[in-house]
């Protein structure tokens, strides 16, 4: 699971085309729109089971070709929306091959046992408290 950005970077390919938004008449000279496309059944970065937990965990953000599709169009340069993607899917690909820790079962100490007994004596003295008392 130790991989770089620099890692991904020979494995990715890049599409550019002209964004909308702000940029004024720049958006209409520039291809400032980055999509970047890993494929990481052929890479070489990953392991064969991190590729199946990468497989599993991002099935609905591939498309038809089998590529992990990122898009950025935030910046008005492309340089900045690739380093943004790059940061995205380097993100995406460290959570999806992030396992937690498996919980243990514990039992509760005598203690917190005797603590929760404590509060719940005070919680019913309380309560007898507020009762009306009938009997008068």
């Amino acid at each position: 699971m130790n991989f770089t950005v620099e890692d991904l970077q020979k494995e990715i390919t890049y599409k550019t085309s002209r964004s909308g938004g702000k940029g004024g008449q720049n958006v209409n000279k520039v291809s400032s729109k980055v999509e970047l496309l890993f494929n990481f059944d052929r890479s070489e970065v990953f392991t064969e089971e991190e590729k199946r937990l990468l497989w599993t965990k991002l099935q609905s953000r591939l498309n038809k070709d089998g590529n992990l599709q990122v898009v950025c169009e935030e910046e008005r340069s492309q340089y900045l929306n690739k380093e943004k993607a790059l940061e995205k899917l380097h993100l995406i690909l460290t959570k999806a091959l992030h396992q937690p820790k498996t919980r243990k079962a514990t039992k509760p100490t005598k203690a917190m046992i005797a603590a929760r007994l404590v509060k719940k004596k005070i919680q019913a003295a309380k309560k007898e408290n507020r009762r009306r008392n009938f009997d008068d």
